[in-house]
């Protein structure tokens, strides 16, 4: 990475086709060698932030900086971004040592100089046996290697990645998934990459930054953007299994009633709660993630008493779904539980491990 290099500055993005404004005053910044990675679900402008970045869309406004240049005004060449797309974008008349190459070719690259770039990104992607084949004659894996073989060449000052992993199969995918990191950690450049996978997001990068009709929802760490989502759809879209989530309202003794449909009502007081003005009179939904419920006694826990509806190993773990009246529940417990549909299960809720959301608004209270 060149000394000068200091990241990406995107400041006020705004891009509008006709009355629909497809990104919508997107704020955000990359420190150098960062990767960033963009989630949310389709037509959300996760595609639309690369293709502006990479001067590939116009933008109606805003400001992009990269390595302290301003570049909207400059064209897609002069920018000095690579991409990979999802489709791989190989020339199929060209052997894999061509496609690679053919970026440095247009920039003029003497051919030696050429060649010797050519090797070094092969071995990097273990591609060296393949080099004289043609892209018909890959694997899908074999494809995408090539594809970010070719982007690699150029030594560009930012990487984008547009879903790169999501034509292969779910074995491939985790294997490509761990070669982009380690081949990140080597190289050290500035990425954004795109996915509507939760595991690529929670892997990859330092940074998640979830968008929604447009609009930047939250930028945080993984850690961050898992444990304190700042609404319910980030909360809900970075959840697998889906979030639980029950209604309930705060009464003002400190109580959280519970209302839940087709089993009564149940009665929860908190040891600690904090900001219970603003909850106070608001519709409530009380959230936490599969894995947050357990079999044993705690202070302070939230007890909740359902049959069981369904068991789905799935190897390390299993994946319980309980029957709370007309919720639908979920319990991630480690390894193989002797559970039979029926079983009625009594589980507690660290009150740590509690979201509220307003469930009006949406926002985590």
């Amino acid at each position: 990475m060149t000394q000068e290099a200091s990241g990406l500055r995107i400041a006020g993005l705004t891009r509008r086709v006709g009355a629909h404004t497809i990104l919508d005053d997107i704020t955000l910044e990359l420190d150098a060698g960062e990767m960033l990675i963009l989630v949310g679900p389709s037509g959300c402008g996760k595609s639309s932030l690369l293709g502006v970045v990479a001067g590939l869309q116009p933008q109606d406004r805003g400001e992009i900086e990269l390595d302290g240049r301003r570049i909207e005004a400059l064209s897609p060449r002069e920018r000095d971004i690579a991409m990979v797309f999802q489709n791989y974008a190989l020339y199929p008349h060209m052997s894999v040592a061509d496609n690679i190459g053919f970026g440095l070719e247009m920039q003029g690259w003497p051919r030696a100089r050429r060649e010797a770039r050519v090797l070094e990104v092969a071995r990097m992607l273990q591609l060296q046996p393949l080099l004289a084949r043609k892209p018909a004659q890959l694997s899908g894996g074999q494809r995408q290697r090539v594809a970010m073989g070719r982007a690699l060449a150029r030594q560009p000052r930012l990487f984008l990645f547009d879903e790169p992993l999501s034509n292969l199969d779910a074995q491939l995918r985790a294997e490509m998934r761990s070669e982009i990191k380690l081949l990140h950690q080597r190289v050290g450049r500035s990425a954004i990459y795109v996915t509507h996978d939760q595991t690529e997001a929670m892997t990859l990068g330092q940074r998640i930054a979830v968008l929604r009709g447009g609009r930047l929802q939250q930028l945080g760490t993984p850690q961050q953007v898992y444990q304190q989502p700042a609404n319910l759809f980030v909360a809900q879209f970075l959840s697998s299994p889906a979030m639980n989530l029950l209604p309930a309202r705060l009464e003002p003794e400190g109580e959280f009633t519970l209302t839940l449909q087709g089993a009564g009502a149940l009665s929860w007081r908190p040891q600690t709660l904090a900001g219970r003005e603003r909850l106070l009179g608001r519709p409530l939904l009380l959230g936490w993630r599969a894995e947050s419920l357990g079999t044993g006694e705690g202070g302070a826990a939230l007890t909740l008493q359902a049959p069981v509806l369904l068991v789905e190993p799935t190897g390390v773990d299993s994946l319980v779904q309980l029957q709370l009246g007309e919720h639908r529940l979920h319990w991630r417990c480690a390894g193989w539980p002797a559970l039979r549909p029926g079983d009625v299960l009594s589980l507690n809720l660290p009150e740590a491990a509690l979201l509220v959301f307003d469930a009006e608004t949406g926002e985590r209270l």
